[in-house]
């Protein structure tokens, strides 16, 4: 320990706590030795942080977030300490473990769901605030699963009647004519990722159920043409593959009693070249009205491993620099 050195000593009451928050073989204190240059030496229930002054404040901070997190019932691991250690940084710091310690919804199996980032707590607040929400950012951030779950609890609370996913059925590389089978089972690829939050989230076998019944629709989006939406919770899903004409159109379909979340990634549009597309249009459009809110994902909101947001983020660089790949 140098002489510019500082020293600062955290004690954890609940050895359990301490536990969960250091992690197996003391895996997240050295990965946030890692992150912050500081040097961590834990001792029962005593973390001690060495190194420079603003290193060891920030690592202070950050052990302060992770404590809450943990005493708020998360788990802990690469991607929360990542998180978190990036929010150290901003101002209203005081407000990560409030907005990961609220439970949205419990699944038919008992699992809690909940908030993991600033960006999704903020994006269920516009949910259940306006009328026409738009998600808009990377893969992994989880703006289509929490959409489905904000649907599932608003008919569960009768606030809709029934719950419509739809997507539109745009090729990624693939030629959807090849596949086998009839136009619904053509499609039906293109919709498990809806499928998978329903499951999830009230259990396949009442999913079924509501979908026999008619309480829950799947469809691609050239189904909703002509239809008036009354007291539901519509769901666009990859709306960044609908063309402007289409977004028109889905968003004419709005009936009274509705609430409709449209969620798409900007950066992966498989539209034919040349064509534009409708989530990109609809910012210049719609931006201001009251009642329709646009929510932006960052790299930071990412919940999948961590990898997938330095992978998005080095994409983002790259593409930033100019770079097309191979011509």
């Amino acid at each position: 320990m140098s002489a510019s050195d500082r020293e600062v000593r955290i004690n954890l009451e609940d050895n359990w706590d301490a536990v969960r928050l250091f992690g197996h073989r003391d895996e997240n204190l050295r990965l946030i030795e890692r992150l912050s240059g500081v040097r961590i030496v834990a001792r029962g229930g005593e973390v001690i942080i060495t190194g420079e002054p603003a290193n060891v404040d920030r690592s202070a901070r950050l052990f302060q977030q992770l404590v809450a997190m943990v005493k708020s019932g998360q788990s802990i691991g690469v991607g929360e300490i990542e998180y978190a250690y990036a929010f150290t940084g901003e101002e209203d710091r005081s407000l990560l473990a409030d907005s990961l310690s609220e439970v949205i919804f419990t699944t038919v199996r008992g699992k809690q769901i909940k908030a993991k980032t600033l960006g999704q707590r903020k994006y269920l607040q516009s949910i259940r605030q306006n009328q026409v929400i738009f998600g808009v950012g990377p893969a992994g951030t989880g703006k289509t699963y929490l959409a489905v779950v904000m649907a599932v609890l608003a008919l569960k609370n009768k606030e809709v009647n029934r719950i419509i996913l739809t997507r539109p059925a745009v090729e990624a590389g693939e030629k959807l004519g090849f596949l086998p089978g009839d136009l619904q089972e053509k499609v039906d690829p293109y919709l498990r990722p809806l499928y998978d939050g329903l499951f999830d989230t009230m259990g396949a076998e009442p999913t079924q159920k509501f979908i026999e019944r008619g309480i829950i629709e799947i469809a691609p989006l050239a189904y909703m043409r002509g239809r008036t939406l009354d007291d539901s919770f519509i769901i666009l899903d990859e709306a960044q593959n609908t063309t402007p004409e289409q977004m028109k159109m889905f968003l004419t379909r709005l009936g009274f009693g509705s609430k409709a979340v449209i969620t798409g990634d900007i950066t992966q549009v498989d539209l034919p070249r040349g064509s534009n597309s409708g989530l990109i249009t609809i910012q210049k459009i719609l931006q201001g009205i009251e009642g329709i809110s646009f929510h932006f994902f960052t790299t930071g909101d990412v919940v999948r491993n961590p990898l997938v947001g330095r992978i998005i983020r080095a994409y983002e660089e790259f593409e930033g620099r100019g770079g097309q790949g191979n011509k």
